[in-house]
């Protein structure tokens, strides 16, 4: 064997060890990553798990009992059950922020608001997801919706966003702003309009509910 062949062999021993360690280290990232994610999701799943008695009674007193995990996909999303506002409802209840401090105020009325968008968005041919969509935006969105085939998607809850919320708060240049999730950024590059509410938070509800179905056994 001349030399040549022996530095040959060399470098492509040297060439798959470097590989394996690269393949290695990659592997090591993605199982700590993963491992993080659902341990977080564990967490913040166990915090929202805490108001399920509440929600139980007050989806039964609205009458919309099989939206119970529906209602907790609705805590995920807005705070992870880390806040005496649960399901965010100050703004339906008073029009102003942080207004509620009590676990139980924030579900009666956050419930009450649902049931009513669910009523309104069955009244007038839309599907349950508007009326989710509309726990963002408000009960205006509904009617939005109707006029547009009934039917809730991103491109229209965008299009709302931009030309009708946004600038009937302020936004009359239609100005952005950085919202990075996996969702967003490949749908739009990662941004949502000043004023304009969350035009993907019928999606992220829609996701944080399979996981609450999915995980119900753990609880």
């Amino acid at each position: 064997m001349t030399l040549k062949s022996l530095d040959d062999k060399f470098m492509k021993k040297k060439k798959k060890s470097i590989l394996k360690k690269i393949l290695l280290l990659a592997l090591i990232m993605a199982l700590t990553i993963g491992g993080y994610y659902f341990y977080r999701n564990y967490q913040i799943l166990k915090q929202v798990h805490q108001y399920e008695e509440q929600v139980t009674e007050a989806v039964q007193k609205e009458n919309i009992p099989q939206h119970k995990d529906l209602v907790l996909g609705i805590i995920f999303t807005e705070t992870k059950g880390e806040n005496n506002d649960p399901m965010q409802s100050s703004e339906s209840k008073s029009g102003y922020p942080n207004q509620i401090e009590e676990s139980q105020e924030s579900i009666d009325q956050g419930v009450a608001f649902l049931a009513k968008a669910i009523k309104k968005a069955e009244a007038e041919g839309c599907d349950l997801w508007t009326a989710v969509q509309a726990y963002n935006f408000g009960l205006n969105y509904i009617d939005y919706v109707a006029e547009n085939g009934g039917t809730n998607s991103l491109q229209l809850a965008e299009h709302y966003s931009k030309s009708k919320l946004s600038p009937k708060l302020g936004n009359d240049t239609q100005t952005k702003y950085r919202y990075l999730s996996l969702h967003s950024v490949f749908y739009n590059g990662g941004y949502l309009y000043h004023n304009g509410g969350n035009f993907f938070y019928a999606d992220l509800v829609k996701a944080n509910e399979k996981k609450i179905k999915q995980t119900n056994f753990l609880f």
